[in-house]
C-alpha cells in the first residue's frame, strides 16, 4: 500500500496509519478464527498476499496500435499458461486500465513489478472479457480483446498503466481470486505537442575482428580471414543484413566501423580463409557485394559518423595502454583511418568528431584519451554523468576546453537489451519505449530539449526489429521529432545539466573487468616496433604495413571486451606472421674456414625470401681479434651496402689482411641504416696460417729455376737459329751437305726437346679443414 500510494502522489496520513493499526490489533484474532472456519470466503486482499496471482502466467503479445489517439480501438493479445498443478475454472481475461502517471520514474517501478497487488493495480473493466470455462494444469489458451479508446477512461494526455490479467478459482478453493497479470503501458498524445522532444536514435553497424594480417602471395595481396563467420551475418535474414534493412527507411544517425566496411569489401573482391594449416577460397563474394550495394543506397540523405578503425577500446587504453609507449599513436591512426575508409567504401562523408566509450561510461581518463586523436565530442550515458534534475535535461553539456559530451539517455538506450525473441518481450520493451519519451516531453512540454539513444553495439535480430517497431511508433511525430547526431551535439545546453565528469572511482567495476590488460598493449608494442624495423628495409613498404597497421589496431577493438584467451590469440598470431617475414631476410649459416696467406676474400650470404626487394640494410663483419685479422684495409671490422631483389640471394666479399696465426672467431649481423641491428647475428671461425721462411725460400728456389730454365731456352733457341742461317749460305754458294745428316732433316729438327720439367704451382690454397677461400 505504501509503494501505491507513492505512485499515485500521495500517502497515508498519520493518523489514518494509527487507525489502520488499532483495527488490526482489535479484529485480527476474530478475523483469524472465521478465516481457519471459513476459507471459502476469504478476504481479496489476503488471497492476493499468499503468492497465487503468479499461477498464470500471462503473456502479452501484441498491442495496437502501441499509441492510440481518439477514434482508435486498441487490440491486445497473447496467451494464458497455467503454471500451477491445479485445473483452473471459470477463469476471465479482463483489461485493467491504471490511471495517469506523472512521471518516468513511476514507469520504470511499474515495469519492475511480477504479482497481483490489489490496492496498487486498477479495477477489471468491465469490458472486454474472454471467459475460459476450464484450463488444466501446464495447459495455454489464447486471447485476444479489444476496446475502444473512448471506454478506456483515458481523460488527458499521458502515459497510462494497461494491465491484461487472469481471474478464475483453483480446483478445491469455492473463490475467484487474480491468478496471473502482466502489465505495459499505453502512451496517449492524441494531438501534438507544441514543443516536441528531439530524439537522435545512433543505428550502429559493429562487428567483431575477423581479418589477419596475413595475405596471400599473390600480387593483389589476397587477405586472409580468421573465419567465415562475418557471412552469417550479412546474408538475408542476418544479423547487419537485418540492421541495414531495417535502417534503410528509419530516422537514424549511422554509427560505422569502418574496419566492417574494410572486412566486407576485402569478401566482396576475393577472399580466403584459415583452414587448419592451410587457407581455403572463401565462398561469399556476392554477398558481400550485395550488402554493401544495400548499405550504401540506405545511408544516402542520412548522418554517418565513423568511429576510429576497429572500434577501439578507449577505457582499456585510458586505464590500462597509455602508459605503454605508442598506445596512444594507435588511437591516432586508426581515426584518421576512419574517414578514408568510409568515404572511399560508401561514397559518402562522414564525421570523424565523435569517440564512444562501452556503455558511454566515463571517467576523467577516458575523456582524455577519447579526444586526444582529435575527436572532440564524447557520446556518454546518464547513468555515468548524472543530473539531479526533475526532468530529463538536453544531451550536449560543454565540458571544457572544447570538448562536448553527448549524453545518452540511459533508460531508453538500454531498452532493447536482453533476449527479444518472444513477441511478449519486444511488445513490452517497445511501449515502455513509448511510455518514457512522451514522459518526457510531458516534464516540461513548454520547454524543446534533444534526446540521444545509444544503444549496445551490436544488437540482435530481435533487437534490432524492437527499435525499429519503437521508431516507427514515434513516426506519427506527435510528441517527438527526429534530429541527427551531429546536430544534437550542436544544440544550446541546458545551464542547469551536470558537465561534471565523474571521478575515476566511479567507474563501474563491471566494465573494468572486461578491459583488456597491460600485457595486451605491451603486445601491440612489440609487434609496432618489429614492423617500424622491418619496414625500413622494404621496396614496397606499403604492402606490409598497410595490412599489418590494421591487425593492430584490430588488437585494440572493444569486440574482444570479455574474450581474454581469444584476444591473446590473435595478438600473438599476428605477431608469429611478421616474425616469419623478418626472417625472409636472412644470413646464410657458414662453416669455419682457414686462411693460408696474409691476405684473402672472406664471403657472406644473405638470402631474401620475400616477395619483394630488400635495400638499405648494411652487412657488418667483426673479427673477435682485431689485431691478428683486419677486414678491408680497415681497423678491425668492416660493413657493406645489402641490396637483394626479391627471392634472391647475395655473396658479399670482405678482403682480409693476417698479422699472425691463429684463430679468430668471425660476426656477422645486418643492420638498418639507422644502426638498428636486424635478424640474428652469425658466427663462424677463421684459422689464420701465416706463411714461413722455410716455404717461402723454396718458393724463391723455384722461382730461381724457372728464370734460369728460361734463360737456357732462349740461348738454345738463338744458337740454332744462327747454325740455320750459316746453313742456307753454304747450301747457297754450292757446298756439299753433311752426309751425317739424314735427307731432308735440319739442325734444328735433330735438336733434341728441352727436357726441363714446368714447375708452376696451382693457385688453390692448400687442403686444410672448413671452407676454402676465394682469394
Amino acid at each position: 500500500m505504501a509503494e501505491a500510494a507513492d505512485i499515485q502522489g500521495t500517502g497515508p496520513s498519520p493518523a489514518r496509519r494509527w487507525l489502520r493499526r488499532t483495527l488490526m490489533v482489535a479484529v485480527g484474532a476474530p478475523l483469524l478464527a472465521g478465516l481457519l472456519q471459513s476459507p471459502a470466503t476469504p478476504p481479496a486482499a489476503a488471497a492476493e498476499g499468499a503468492g497465487g496471482s503468479r499461477t498464470v502466467e500471462v503473456s502479452l503479445d501484441t498491442l495496437s496500435p502501441s499509441a492510440p489517439v481518439e477514434g482508435d480501438t486498441v487490440t491486445v493479445s497473447g496467451t494464458v499458461t497455467n503454471l500451477g498443478k491445479k485445473t483452473i475454472t471459470g477463469a476471465s481475461v479482463d483489461l485493467r486500465v491504471g490511471p495517469r502517471m506523472t512521471s518516468r520514474s513511476q514507469i520504470e517501478q511499474i515495469s519492475g513489478r511480477t504479482g497481483f497487488r490489489s490496492g496498487s493495480d486498477p479495477d477489471a473493466l468491465g469490458a472486454p472479457k474472454l471467459k475460459i470455462p476450464e484450463l488444466k494444469a501446464g495447459l495455454s489458451a489464447e486471447f485476444t480483446l479489444s476496446v475502444p479508446v473512448t471506454k478506456l477512461g483515458l481523460d488527458e494526455s499521458g502515459v497510462y498503466q494497461l494491465g491484461v490479467s487472469l481471474t478464475g478459482r483453483l480446483a478445491g478453493q469455492g473463490y475467484n481470486r487474480v491468478l496471473g497479470i502482466e502489465r505495459t503501458f499505453l502512451p496517449y498524445q492524441p494531438e501534438a505537442t507544441e514543443k516536441k522532444t528531439q530524439v537522435t536514435y545512433l543505428w550502429p553497424l559493429i562487428s567483431s575482428s575477423h581479418v589477419s594480417a596475413e595475405t596471400g602471395t599473390d600480387a593483389q595481396q589476397t587477405p586472409i580471414f580468421e573465419d567465415d563467420d562475418l557471412a552469417a551475418e550479412l546474408r538475408p535474414g542476418g544479423r547487419l543484413d537485418e540492421m541495414v534493412s531495417l535502417g534503410r527507411d528509419l530516422p537514424v544517425t549511422w554509427v560505422i566501423d569502418p574496419d566492417l566496411l574494410a572486412s566486407v569489401d576485402a569478401m566482396a573482391n576475393g577472399y580466403r580463409v584459415k583452414e587448419g594449416t592451410t587457407h581455403v577460397p572463401g565462398g561469399h563474394q556476392a554477398l558481400a557485394e550485395r550488402w554493401l550495394n544495400e548499405l550504401e543506397k540506405a545511408v544516402q540523405g542520412d548522418k554517418v559518423v565513423a568511429l576510429p578503425f576497429a572500434d577501439p577500446d578507449l577505457a582499456s587504453l585510458a586505464h590500462r595502454g597509455k602508459d605503454v609507449p605508442g598506445s596512444l599513436g594507435h588511437l591516432q591512426s586508426a581515426t584518421s583511418l576512419a574517414g578514408t575508409t568510409v568515404e572511399t567504401i560508401l561514397h559518402v562523408q562522414p564525421s570523424t568528431d565523435f569517440s564512444w566509450p562501452a556503455d558511454g561510461a566515463v571517467d576523467p581518463s577516458i575523456v582524455a584519451v577519447a579526444t586526444s586523436a582529435g575527436a572532440d565530442k564524447v557520446i556518454a550515458r546518464s547513468d555515468s554523468v548524472r543530473d539531479d534534475l526533475s526532468y530529463t535535461p538536453t544531451a550536449a553539456r560543454p565540458l571544457g576546453g572544447g570538448t562536448t559530451a553527448v549524453v545518452s539517455d540511459a533508460l531508453l538506450s538500454t531498452a532493447f537489451e536482453g533476449d527479444l525473441v518472444r513477441a511478449e518481450k519486444s511488445t513490452l520493451a517497445v511501449q515502455e519505449f513509448l511510455a518514457q519519451s512522451l514522459a518526457i516531453t510531458l516534464e516540461q512540454p513548454e520547454q524543446q530539449r534533444s534526446v540521444v539513444v545509444a544503444p549496445q553495439r551490436t544488437p540482435t535480430v530481435s533487437q534490432a526489429q524492437a527499435m525499429a517497431a519503437a521508431l516507427r511508433g514515434l513516426s506519427a511525430k506527435r510528441w517527438t521529432q527526429p534530429l541527427d547526431l551531429i546536430a544534437a551535439a550542436a544544440v544550446k545546453p541546458d545551464p542547469e545539466a551536470s558537465t561534471t565528469v565523474p571521478a575515476t572511482s566511479r567507474y563501474p567495476k563491471r566494465l573494468r573487468d572486461q578491459e583488456l590488460p597491460v600485457q595486451a598493449f605491451r603486445d601491440m608494442k612489440t609487434t609496432r616496433d618489429e614492423l617500424d624495423d622491418f619496414k625500413v628495409i622494404l621496396t614496397a613498404p606499403e604492402r606490409v604495413v598497410t595490412p599489418f597497421g590494421n591487425a593492430i589496431n584490430r588488437e585494440m577493438s572493444m569486440s574482444w571486451r570479455g574474450r581474454a584467451s581469444t584476444a591473446a590469440l590473435y595478438r600473438d598470431t599476428v605477431l608469429d606472421h611478421l616474425q616469419d617475414l623478418t626472417e625472409g631476410v636472412q644470413l646464410v649459416d657458414k662453416s669455419d674456414l682457414t686462411l693460408s696467406g696474409r691476405s684473402a676474400t672472406i664471403p657472406v650470404t644473405v638470402q631474401n625470401q620475400l616477395l619483394q626487394g630488400v635495400d638499405h640494410l648494411v652487412l657488418r663483419l667483426t673479427p673477435g681479434n682485431k689485431n691478428r685479422l683486419k677486414l678491408n684495409g680497415g681497423d678491425g671490422g668492416a660493413e657493406l651496402p645489402i641490396r637483394i631483389n626479391a627471392g634472391h640471394s647475395q655473396s658479399v666479399k670482405f678482403t682480409a689482411a693476417a698479422n699472425a696465426n691463429g684463430q679468430v672467431p668471425m660476426t656477422a649481423q645486418l643492420y638498418t641504416e639507422d644502426g638498428t641491428p636486424y635478424g640474428r647475428p652469425m658466427t663462424f671461425m677463421v684459422k689464420v696460417s701465416e706463411i714461413t721462411p722455410t716455404v717461402m725460400l723454396v718458393l724463391a728456389g723455384g722461382v730461381l729455376l724457372l728464370v734460369l730454365a728460361g734463360v737456357r731456352m732462349y740461348s738454345q733457341r738463338k744458337r740454332m737459329a744462327a747454325l740455320n742461317a750459316e746453313a742456307g749460305n753454304e747450301s747457297h754458294d754450292g757446298t756439299a751437305q753433311d752426309p751425317a745428316e739424314g735427307p731432308g732433316e735440319t739442325a734444328a729438327e735433330a735438336q733434341p726437346s728441352d727436357p726441363t720439367p714446368d714447375t708452376g704451382s696451382e693457385s688453390g690454397d692448400p687442403a686444410g679443414p672448413g671452407e676454402k677461400v676465394d682469394r
